[in-house]
């Protein structure tokens, strides 16, 4: 049975609703109509203020991401950043070094990082530096460079030079943006180019986010999912996004 133009854009506003996010291809079969069509629904339900268009998908909230202070984001999703962080620090073994980017589940990640013996750590952030070094958990190393006042950590080329002399087993990365097709972002073009850096330094790539950082993107493209491990989260996240980056080779953990 054929459905109206009315009756599609009520399944597609329902759907929206429940999760978030839907995609063109996922309508377009659940539908029973082109993907064109989809496309055209898409376009005037934004038209109408109803969502926010992407390629290939839609939103309910605009997936473009503004600056907010660090202070700001570490109220929101608590509970979700103290899982998601006690399971990455699950992941630590003795002997390792490491690398801590910035945000606020890196942060809250060094509050969780228990005593370990021989750990170092490499951060970015100086609010995880001082929670380490106040702990004594770990030997630390503070990278230099301009201080962004919103993220409390650095940027820029001092670091990223700093970085060029170390190998790490793994970096812990916080990020503003996951897109299935994009990538990762943030929202600072500095801290793109530090956690570039920091990729090609460790050898294994560990995402810490919550479940409103999918399906949106920062001003500045980090990486591709390819070079991404792991990506840690809560079990709040849309089921069709870990289907997405899960097909992409990156695995996902719920917790």
């Amino acid at each position: 049975m054929t459905l109206s133009i009315a009756e599609r854009h009520r399944k597609i506003l329902e759907k929206l609703k429940e999760t978030g996010y839907v995609s063109v291809v996922e309508l377009s079969e659940q539908l029973g109509v082109s993907a064109v069509t989809i496309r055209k629904d898409l376009k005037l339900l934004e038209s109408r203020n109803l969502l926010f268009r992407s390629h290939g998908s839609a939103s309910v909230s605009n997936p473009y991401i503004a600056d907010r202070h660090v202070i700001e984001k570490e109220q929101l999703y608590v509970e979700e950043k103290q899982r998601i962080s006690r399971y990455a620090a699950s992941l630590i073994s003795d002997g390792e070094s490491i690398i801590l980017a910035s945000g606020s589940t890196i942060n809250e990640f060094s509050r969780q990082i228990g005593e370990r013996r021989n750990i170092t750590v490499i951060c970015a952030s100086l609010v995880a530096a001082r929670e380490l070094a106040v702990r004594g958990v770990a030997e630390v190393l503070q990278l230099g460079g301009l201080v962004r006042h919103t993220a409390t950590s650095v940027v820029g080329p001092f670091a990223e030079k700093m970085l060029e002399g170390f190998r790490c087993s793994k970096l812990f990365m916080g990020v503003d943006g996951i897109d299935p097709e994009f990538g990762l972002t943030t929202t600072n073009a500095l801290e793109a180019s530090l956690n570039r850096q920091m990729i090609a330094s460790a050898e294994k790539v560990i995402v810490l986010a919550d479940r409103s950082k999918f399906g949106r993107r920062g001003f500045s493209r980090i990486c591709q999912l390819d070079q991404v491990d792991l990506i840690v989260t809560d079990k709040g996240v849309n089921e069709l996004f870990v289907k997405q980056l899960e097909e992409k080779g990156v695995e996902v953990v719920l917790v």
